[in-house]
């Protein structure tokens, strides 16, 4: 499983970069549509189907991006990599959001929701109707396979998607994730029947809802540890998307951008290093990181802020309390440039991180918590013009600057971050070059 998530990520970048070859570079074709693009960020709570448990329901903190490029997508819980495509189905690696919604208690234990990773393979009978076959598995191995059926309209300002999914899970993910490692439960089928729906408020805001219950088969109902046989969850956010109202298009001359990256560590925490404060981490470790922008828009709201998709991969060296580690991140990037007297831009991320281990700076934010693989990532960056600064104009697109690379919990408050308490912050300075 180890090796399907790094043959997913090393493949990344050669896409993103076979995605270039797309883009019209002559001057007469600058102008393009912009990509169906999205960020939502929105609260979800689920039924907790066990017994003995000391609530009832659970509630998570879900960030969800969306994007539609020739190969690479994001759908809200799952993203993929088309490795092949014909006019009717397509053929993909993806990794999806697998929640597990269990008592607070059994949290530290089990971990909870994760990123499963696998294989979808995608027929439409329509545009607007797709059959999707997906076998996918955890970390360690344990499979399930899915048959998702989607129906798709568009009615004014309103985006609905009726869904239903029926789920084969093989008797080791059963006995872990519904009898706890504690009953023999074996294979079992479950169905799953819902609806997304986003109402268009104005410009790039809209509001999401999402209602969803899950039947469970008769054995997995029938284990000493189910309570109930019916899981329920909705989920309520607020995002920015394309603007249904207008046809926007991409004129930036400089279409993709590349960003190299190196920093410290700090156990300072956001207020601290806005404010000047920063304490040096006694051990010295230090992170390189490479992204890369993919443009999404030029304007929100009618103002001139630039959106980027962007992947990055963060390695983190090894030092005196911790060996190698590598990271994963993906997530949209705003810009904001202004002038004085030369070119300058605020950015601001939102995204998820995984990481191969947790670091030693997040353990030892609460060395009783185990901390989590995947947490929410922010990341705020400051950088100059060095063209404007030299007055040399092959330097035109090259900008350098200053980035806090930020993961965190959300203050435990998500069983999709593990209930985590800890996060960490690193001050990297960058070079980000435009093409």
């Amino acid at each position: 499983m180890k090796l399907l998530y790094l043959f997913f990520f090393l493949l990344l970048p050669s896409l993103l970069f076979a995605q270039q070859g797309s883009v019209q570079t002559e001057p007469q074709k600058r102008a393009e549509s912009i990509p169906e693009w999205g960020i939502v960020i929105g609260s979800r709570t689920a039924s907790i189907p066990y017994h003995a448990a000391e609530e009832s329901t659970v509630t998570d903190f879900v960030p969800k991006m969306y994007y539609e490029g020739d190969y690479l997508y994001l759908r809200g819980e799952y993203g993929g990599l088309r490795f092949f495509e014909r006019e009717q189905y397509n053929f993909s690696v993806i990794g999806r959001y697998r929640y597990f919604d269990i008592p607070q208690q059994y949290q530290r234990e089990f971990h909870g929701t994760n990123i499963d990773m696998g294989l979808q393979a995608e027929y439409l009978f329509k545009a607007n109707f797709p059959l999707q076959l997906e076998l996918l598995s955890d970390s360690d191995g344990n499979s399930y396979g899915n048959v998702n059926l989607r129906y798709q309209v568009d009615y004014k300002d309103f985006d609905i998607e009726l869904h239903s999914t029926f789920r084969y899970k093989s008797g080791e993910f059963n006995n872990l994730y519904y009898g706890l490692g504690r009953d023999d439960i074996g294979s079992d089928l479950d169905l799953k029947v819902g609806t997304e729906v986003r109402y268009h408020l104005f410009s790039n805001l809209y509001l999401l809802g999402e209602v969803s219950v899950n039947m469970l088969g008769n054995k997995t109902y029938q284990s000493e540890l189910i309570d109930s046989r019916f899981e329920s969850e909705y989920y309520l956010g607020f995002g920015l998307f394309n603007n249904k109202e207008q046809q926007e298009y991409l004129t930036l001359p400089e279409n993709h951008y590349l960003r190299v990256a190196y920093g410290w560590a700090t156990p300072s925490n956001i207020g601290e290093i806005i404010g000047g404060e920063t304490e040096k981490d006694q051990y010295n470790n230090r992170l390189t990181s490479i992204f890369y922008g993919i443009p999404l828009t030029e304007t929100l709201f009618g103002f001139p802020i630039e959106f980027y998709l962007t992947p990055g991969f963060v390695y983190h060296f090894e030092s005196d309390v911790q060996d190698p580690i590598t990271e994963y991140v993906v997530a949209i990037k705003a810009y904001y440039a202004f002038t004085w007297p030369v070119r300058w831009r605020f950015g601001v991320a939102e995204g998820l991180s995984y990481v191969s281990e947790v670091t030693y700076i997040e353990k030892n934010d609460d060395p009783d918590n185990p901390g989590s693989q995947i947490l929410n990532y922010l990341d705020f960056t400051l950088d100059i013009n060095l063209g404007d600064v030299t007055r040399v104009k092959a330097l035109d697109k090259l900008w350098l600057g200053y980035s806090m690379h930020h993961r965190s919990a959300i203050f435990e408050s998500s069983s999709l971050f593990g209930r985590s308490k800890g996060g960490s912050n690193y001050n990297t300075v960058y070079l980000q070059w435009h093409f």
